[in-house]
């Protein structure tokens, strides 16, 4: 049985004391309360005590930010054409976003690097351009 039977009601009819919720359930979190607040509570200095807030309120960071990390690689991936999302669209994702490139600062194993073209490498119209052969050209010139 999921919980205690009582016969207090009136109508006599056993009914099933609700069963104890984790943490994580009433705070409408998919991320472990109380493996966080364990976490919390170990790694303090000089046993400091930690609220059971604390723990939850970290919870909802921890779950807010690893949601959009996800969401936005997840459309990057979708651009790609490809189902798995791979540590490369972890790093788009990140160095994409202005505040999460702010937050996030480690290095991705595997995430390879931006892509960046300078400016002044890349070619203006009208601009002379040297090919293979050494003939010079007139980009906006063809005929």
């Amino acid at each position: 049985m999921p919980g205690r039977m009582y016969h207090d009601s009136p109508s006599l009819s056993c009914e099933v004391e609700p069963r104890s919720r984790k943490q994580q359930g009433w705070a409408g979190l998919q991320f472990p309360v109380g493996r966080i607040r364990r976490y919390l509570k170990k790694k303090s200095q000089k046993n400091i005590r930690v609220g059971a807030k604390a723990a939850v309120y970290s919870a909802a960071i921890l779950e807010y930010l690893t949601a959009e990390v996800l969401e936005l690689a997840g459309n990057g991936r979708k651009d790609l054409k490809v189902k798995r999302i791979n540590p490369r669209h972890l790093q788009l994702a990140i160095r994409g976003d202005e505040e999460l490139d702010t937050l996030i600062k480690a290095t991705i194993a595997g995430g390879g690097v931006i892509p960046y073209i300078n400016k002044s490498l890349v070619n203006k119209p009208g601009q002379l351009t040297v090919k293979v052969g050494g003939k010079r050209s007139q980009d906006d010139e063809e005929e």
